[in-house]
């Protein structure tokens, strides 16, 4: 079994392990489950099929999870034999074993090989004393059998024959193992050296893709562009071979982009690619602590140059918790990325995970972190618990406002008004706390409504009208109001007569919505929005000009941004 953190989640471990052992297929079942699945149900599922085996994929999210599926699964049917693997086994596995009883083996590292080593041996009724790459119980011991050589991956096998059971999901592929850099935080650095999928076996499986028109592929290679040619290769292969609707998400080493790898992806088509740039702190002592040195400098002038492209969707990271960096330390960090306005920008908090390097080195850097998965730090001798709340808080707001994203455009503009990025985050987080707005839920409109009640507190009434049209603006790229909030001021009946002509008119529908021109008027207003503003907010999202004039929007719903899902906005003349 695989229990996913989320339900769009597929698992590409397990599908490995069974096209692997694709001899014994016939003997192997793949289920999937969610960590917000109820154990009871994931154990009488489970139950139900009475295996004589049952092997977990095993990480950080979902393992105290599958200790206690494992306790009661040991007790319903206690001659399963219990199997775990991945990276949250593969370190330190002999104590896990020591502290879970009803776990019986243990794959350390890759596992393709060795699973199958596994189920052939226990067909054939084989001792496991030979069986490189395994941790196991024999004779009231712990025995851990020398590591298992890695698999040449030319061997790696194509998992998705069938794509229909991946509707709705997002599709993994993997065209490489290991990584070249020595980054503390990460178990990467743990592998030497890279491996590399043959290219021709990389194209044949993103023709499968291609053809099969999926919605997005990520890529979980952990540094896609390590090598030039390689990532070259593939990136043109793409782009010659596009079908018009498939996003590639790619995580990326950014400051070994060249000029050449710029003018091959200036070719791409907007929206083919998704890269995602782990910046993680821009302190010099923090990134030689974790031994990720690298001029911030020469990484900005790069994202900047693939930001210029317009046509690729970036993703930066920074984390909260490392080495030498304290909280004002890590606002500088945390404004010099969202200087750069990327289209997500992710503030996570470190994980000192088994066999990392800072794993080893926690205690001279002060960092004290949770004893359980997913292993979080809780303060480090430069930052306190109390302000690890405060980040913590911050990342909320940006996830709900930035990232989602539903008000980037008014984020942009309120930044704008601030001395930086961090204190406007702050002072909106503060705002959340002290009305209790983070312990409950709360819906869409009522999202919106809070960052007017914040904005109406703290600004004067010219910045309040641009503040309000940017937030209608951002609020109507995500949907179509049915109601307008208290906040908003209805349409007029001038509004909803020159709506109902523009509808009515069929050189408008044929100009500004050919796509929708069969549908009647009545059909259209419920598929598209129609909406008047003092400023004109396109102008804005584009430029950051502010242009105070009566402007016409046309939002269309039925054809919306394949990353953003945001509908296409475009100005009218009405």
């Amino acid at each position: 079994p695989a229990i996913n953190a989320k339900f769009i989640h597929s698992s590409l471990a397990i599908r490995y392990l069974k096209e692997y052992s694709s001899r014994f297929s016939e003997n192997i079942e793949c289920v999937e489950y969610t960590i917000n699945n109820h154990e009871d149900y994931i154990l009488t599922e489970i139950f139900k099929k009475h295996p004589d085996v049952v092997c977990f994929s095993c990480y950080i999210w979902n393992i105290n999870m599958v200790k206690s599926l494992s306790k009661n699964l040991k007790k319903i049917l206690p001659k399963c034999v219990i199997i775990c693997g991945g990276p949250e086994v593969s370190y330190e596995s002999e104590n896990f074993l020591k502290e879970n009883e009803q776990i019986d083996i243990i794959i350390r590292g890759e596992g393709e090989k060795t699973f199958y080593n596994i189920v052939s041996a226990m067909i054939e009724n084989k001792p496991f004393e030979q069986l490189n790459g395994i941790t196991f119980r024999h004779e009231n011991k712990i025995v851990s059998n020398p590591p298992a050589e890695p698999l040449s991956l030319e061997n790696l096998p194509f998992v998705y024959n069938d794509i229909s059971e991946f509707e709705n999901k997002i599709i993994y592929f993997e065209t490489q193992r290991g990584c070249p850099f020595n980054c503390q935080f990460c178990l990467s650095s743990i592998e030497k050296g890279v491996r590399f999928v043959p290219l021709e076996n990389v194209f044949k499986s993103l023709d499968f893709f291609l053809k099969n028109k999926v919605r997005q592929v990520k890529f979980v290679d952990r540094t896609f562009n390590c090598n030039k040619h390689h990532s070259m290769a593939i990136w043109k292969y793409l782009i010659e071979n596009d079908n018009g609707i498939t996003n590639f998400h790619m995580e990326i080493e950014g400051h070994i982009v060249d000029d050449e790898t710029i003018q091959l992806l200036s070719k791409a088509r907007e929206g083919l690619f998704q890269f995602e740039i782990g910046v993680q702190s821009t302190n010099c002592e923090t990134l030689n602590a974790v031994k990720r040195s690298f001029e911030f400098s020469k990484l900005k002038e790069i994202i900047m140059k693939i930001k210029e492209l317009k046509n690729i969707h970036i993703h930066l990271d920074l984390i909260a918790g490392l080495p030498c960096e304290d909280y004002n330390s890590f606002s500088n960090s945390f404004n010099s990325v969202h200087s750069l306005w990327p289209n997500q920008l992710q503030l996570g908090f470190l994980k000192i995970l088994k066999g990392s390097g800072l794993k080893e080195s926690a205690e001279k850097y002060g960092i004290v972190y949770k004893d359980t998965a997913p292993y979080e730090v809780l303060f480090t001798k430069d930052i306190s618990f109390e302000k690890m709340i405060k980040l913590k808080n911050i990342e909320n707001i940006l996830e709900t406002y930035y990232n989602s994203p539903k008000a980037v455009n008014t984020i942009k503009y309120i930044v704008s008004l601030y001395d930086s990025p961090f204190i406007f985050y702050e002072e909106f987080s503060s705002h959340w706390e002290k009305n209790g707005y983070y312990s409950i839920n709360h819906s869409k409109s009522k999202l919106f409504e809070i960052f007017f009640e914040f904005a109406s507190h703290k600004f004067f009434e010219d910045e309040i009208e641009i503040i309000v049209n940017l937030l209608k603006y951002d609020m109507f790229l995500s949907d179509n109001l049915s109601s307008y909030p208290s906040w908003l001021s209805a349409p007029d009946y001038e509004l909803k007569n020159k709506k109902r002509r523009f509808f009515s008119n069929s050189e408008n529908v044929e100009k500004y919505i050919p796509d929708l021109a069969k549908f009647s008027p009545a059909q259209l207003s419920r598929m598209c929005a129609f909406e008047k503003f003092c400023v004109n907010p396109i102008i804005y999202s584009e430029s950051d000009k502010i242009q105070k004039k009566e402007t016409y929007i046309l939002f269309n719903y039925n054809k919306r941004d394949i990353i953003t899902n945001h509908a296409i906005a475009k100005e009218i003349e009405v």
